[in-house]
């Protein structure tokens, strides 16, 4: 859980969870809507360098984070390059046919994933979910039963994976080999979801008794008070002035400096 504990903090940390939030959809959507491959490619360029430089996270860490995104990329890429449709067929074999139109369909396909990761990671290693939760309640009234629910699952998964590795152990110290092949993986799957289920439950009830005495309902929960108030900040202002000037930039680049120069790349 501490893996995206970030060893300094920007001024990205510091700027309202809701208004990231707004914004990273709105990058979502415009590269959604994106056709221009050098406009996406550069999409994907820019929010990449804004991610090191802002995310806060060690570099190392951050490219290791990297390298399931580059895999999504490969497969997703040359997924449509050897099975797209196109009339220009730059190589063919049986059922493989690479083509000039599913070549760049791939890369586009594969650049859009790149940007949608990086834009997803700029609101992940930024925001905790408790700031989070605690914004969306205070700016955009969620009912408090949903946000400390979500807040409340989340606290209580490390705990889950110390159960399953004390499970583990106690089975090992009891010397309990498994069986091998399907009868064994269902055995071993009987050994581990009944007891994590039982006190999965078990935690849950104690929880929700434990909400319910200090009267955490959904009218009540509306009137409440917060330890953590959610404020605007100027830090709020530099957040829509950078990401506006990212898409910017991207779509001016594009247009100047253009990695392909072969304009819209269309999926009918």
């Amino acid at each position: 859980m501490n893996i995206w504990n970030p060893v300094r903090i920007t001024w990205l940390h510091r700027a309202n969870p809701v208004v990231k939030l707004f914004l990273v959809c709105s990058l979502f959507l415009m590269t959604v809507l994106t056709h221009d491959i050098d406009f996406v490619a550069y999409q994907a360029l820019i929010f990449m360098l804004c991610l090191l430089a802002l995310s806060g996270v060690r570099t190392w860490k951050m490219l290791l984070f990297f390298i399931p995104f580059l895999l999504a990329f490969i497969s997703s890429s040359s997924s449509m390059m050897l099975f797209g449709k196109g009339d220009t067929v730059w190589w063919e074999w049986g059922l493989f046919k690479v083509s000039k139109e599913s070549f760049y369909r791939g890369l586009h396909l594969g650049f859009k994933g790149i940007a949608f990761a990086c834009e997803g990671l700029l609101l992940v290693t930024t925001t905790s979910s408790v700031d989070l939760f605690y914004s969306l309640m205070q700016k955009l009234k969620l009912a408090p039963k949903y946000a400390y629910s979500f807040m409340a699952s989340i606290r209580l998964l490390p705990m889950v994976w110390e159960e399953y590795v004390i499970r583990r152990q106690a089975l090992k110290v009891r010397g309990v080999v498994p069986i091998r092949g399907v009868r064994g993986a269902v055995n071993r799957a009987g050994m581990y979801v009944v007891p994590l289920l039982a006190q999965s439950i078990r935690r849950a009830h104690r929880v929700a008794a434990a909400m319910e005495a200090k009267r955490f309902d959904g009218d009540r929960g509306r009137r409440r008070t917060y330890f953590y108030p959610s404020r605007y900040s100027r830090y709020d202002l530099l957040t829509i002035a950078l990401l506006a000037a990212a898409a910017y930039g991207a779509y001016a680049a594009a247009g100047h400096f253009p990695w392909f120069g072969i304009g819209d790349v269309r999926f009918d």
